[in-house]
């Protein structure tokens, strides 16, 4: 299968183009600076330029795109640019999908978790709970409808949720294991907020399922099948690194770094969100509980 990939050299990205060479897929690289090579193509999101006639045998699209979300406070410009990069991109992309004849197999775009909201509680939530409320929520809800004219065009459209993605390599457990093995780890807040997390290898492998699963599509979760509290997470990642994890993190602290409205939504909140999709159509995890999945992303 021929694949476009948008985001092609984030943590995802990167685990994704390799997964999909190593079954014999074509990867199409978007992006934004001069193409330098027979496997990228250039695109301006902001512009609007996407030329389809560089596209001809794309069978899949999978969007990737979007401004980092947890590393800067959520000030006016920052929450734009959060917007901006992924709804503008989504929708030229997938605007470009459906112009392409014949039509591409699937269309996979970015989404995530925050749909169901940050205040859930022990509440479960899966892909046929309505939308949640905050800024996150307000996010998702736009970056999925931006993904419209693909399936609107009769493209088998996937809005990919995805959880907190853990590797050693980025993202959020990259920037906790300095503190932690330090013995400076603790839970945030109360600890009881869930956390929906899924391991990079999971979070590749189910985007390969969702690309060649023709009976999936609308939103799917991307989450490990066993969520975990935030006290829970602290524990497990303080054991397996033989640190102590006693002392909590202030939220005054927190507030002072990020802000309150995104410490609000993204560290003292959380969703118990499950992955009834994938479960439904037989995706098989890796690292299905927390502990498999940190012994093999720390080495233990």
């Amino acid at each position: 299968m021929k694949v476009a990939v948008a985001g092609s050299s984030g943590l995802i990205g990167t685990g994704l183009q390799a997964a999909l060479r190593s079954e014999g897929h074509e990867v199409v690289r978007l992006v934004r600076r001069p193409a330098d090579g027979r496997d990228e193509v250039r695109w301006d999101p902001v512009r609007g330029e996407l030329d389809p006639a560089h596209l001809g045998g794309v069978e899949a699209f999978v969007n990737l795109a979007g401004a980092g979300i947890g590393d800067k406070k959520w000030t006016p410009e920052r929450r734009k640019e959060v917007l901006d990069s992924r709804v503008v991109p989504t929708r030229l992309l997938a605007e470009t999908a459906a112009k392409l004849d014949p039509l591409p197999r699937a269309f996979l775009g970015g989404s995530a978790v925050g749909w169901y909201g940050y205040d859930t509680g022990d509440t479960e939530k899966t892909e046929a709970d309505p939308p949640g409320h905050g800024f996150l929520t307000d996010v998702v809800m736009a970056w999925e409808q931006a993904a419209a004219p693909a399936e609107e065009a009769g493209i088998r459209t996937v809005l990919l949720r995805s959880g907190i993605v853990q590797s050693s390599a980025g993202g959020v457990l990259a920037r906790q294991l300095a503190p932690f093995k330090l013995g400076l780890g603790g839970r945030l807040g109360s600890g009881r907020q869930y956390l929906p997390w899924i391991s990079l290898a999971d979070e590749v492998g189910a985007i390969m399922f969702c690309l060649t699963a023709e009976e999936v599509s609308g939103p799917v979760n991307l989450t490990a099948p066993e969520p975990v509290t935030n006290a829970e997470f602290t524990r497990t990642l303080g054991r397996l690194l033989h640190r102590p994890t006693l002392v909590p993190t202030p939220p005054a602290a927190l507030k002072a770094l990020f802000g309150e409205n995104l410490v609000r939504e993204m560290l003292l909140g959380g969703t118990r969100a499950v992955p009834a999709k994938l479960q439904e159509h037989g995706f098989r995890w890796l690292h299905p509980t927390l502990e498999v999945a940190l012994r093999d992303i720390l080495g233990r």
